[in-house]
């Protein structure tokens, strides 16, 4: 229980710090790319602005596949 208490606050610190880094002032930050991925589909016309993230969301689900898996792993 501990060692899993441990890896998750890590976890939890090193998102936290690079989220803070990514909001550099006067820049674009880190992940300015994120959400400008080649499957990501914009509409925007006069009365009508559509964006639906389907590179994003693949991307950051096989991103956190991969830390899940690592951390059951070590948990083991």
């Amino acid at each position: 229980m501990g060692k899993m208490l441990l890896v998750t606050g890590l976890a939890i610190a090193l998102t936290g710090l690079l989220v803070m880094m990514s909001q550099k002032p006067g820049s674009s930050g880190w992940f300015g790319w994120f959400g400008n991925l080649p499957l990501d589909i914009r509409i925007e016309k006069e009365n009508l602005h559509f964006y639906f993230p389907l590179g994003s969301s693949i991307l950051l689900s096989l991103v956190l596949s991969l830390i899940l898996y690592i951390i059951n792993t070590i948990t083991r």
